[in-house]
């Protein structure tokens, strides 16, 4: 563990880190040179001098390309960490000598981006015009190994409780209904009370099958004496859920800040459909301990003082 410690402190270089990342995002030699404006043989040559200095072997190499050993999994984790420190402070420096004010790298859920965070950038925007929001929609599954390796600094959404760790911290700033919504022409939009039986028929786009929402609105139609819907397309994306039900017909489960925000563009119409159900509420997950980027401090405080509003 000493050998180890040592090329983790001192051996290990930026461009060493950078190789093991490109070969694990590539899963072949070849492609990796390219990527790295490298001859196939360099590449081959770095490989093997990081593995020397580990006494480990860190990538399976095949016919098929290459593949990380539990060996490598570990070090690749620790490589997207301190490349992510690295262009952080980067950037941060690069802004300050420019007169601008840091970066904050954010993922955000649907359900949080017409509402809280739109709102909150435009009050950062007003405080610092010059910081820069980087913004990544997408889900827990797909956002939160981003978090860890350092690739964002923070998340906004449901703080889905099949998802807390150790080593993230979660804050809760709001609770957020879901509505059903239909493009504003689907017979049912027009419909003083759609029923349950109504709704189970139509296409659907939902989300995910672990997402709380997707599991209390079975139970809803559960509850109804109804089977759930089986024309589905599954998805956490807006411009997919908005694509469907403008082109499909398709029904749409979404948080009522995004309900709000198609009504009000004339996208989509919520259904007059009662919704009584309790979801885990809208909030930041960080990871623990890390020092967090005065942009990243500030968007967080922006965050809070929108939410207290609503």
């Amino acid at each position: 563990m000493t050998q180890i410690d040592r090329v983790l402190r001192s051996n290990l270089k930026l461009r060493h880190l950078q190789l093991l990342v490109a070969l694990d995002q590539f899963r072949h030699l070849g492609r990796a040179a390219e990527f790295l404006s490298l001859t196939q043989p360099a590449v081959s040559k770095s490989l093997a001098e990081i593995e020397r200095m580990f006494a480990l072997d860190l990538f399976v190499r095949s016919t098929r390309g290459t593949e990380p050993t539990p060996y490598g999994t570990a070090v690749l984790r620790f490589a997207r960490s301190v490349l992510s420190d690295y262009g952080r402070t980067r950037d941060e420096i690069t802004a300050v000598a420019s007169g601008a004010a840091g970066r904050a790298s954010v993922g955000a859920m649907v359900v949080a981006v017409p509402g809280v965070l739109s709102q909150a950038i435009a009050l950062l925007k007003a405080r610092s015009a010059l910081t820069t929001v980087a913004i990544e929609e997408g889900d827990l599954t797909r956002l939160l190994p981003r978090l860890r390796v350092g690739e964002l600094d923070l998340f906004v959404g449901r703080l889905e409780p099949g998802y807390a760790a150790p080593d993230l911290e979660n804050e809760a700033l709001y609770d957020e209904a879901m509505h059903i919504i239909a493009r504003p022409d689907h017979p049912l939009a027009l419909l003083a009370k759609p029923s349950w039986a109504d709704l189970a028929v139509q296409p659907w786009v939902m989300p995910p099958p672990w997402a709380s929402s997707r599991t209390k609105l079975n139970q809803l139609f559960y509850k109804h004496k109804l089977d759930p819907p089986t024309d589905l397309i599954e998805s956490a994306s807006f411009l997919v859920t908005l694509s469907f039900v403008r082109e499909r017909a398709a029904l749409a489960f979404v948080a009522r800040d995004v309900a709000r925000y198609l009504e009000r563009e004339g996208l989509a119409r919520a259904l007059r459909v009662k919704m009584a159900i309790e979801l885990p509420p809208v909030g930041i997950i960080t990871l623990r301990n890390r020092i967090r980027t005065p942009a990243c401090e500030l968007l967080m405080d922006c965050l809070r003082q929108v939410a207290a509003t609503r």
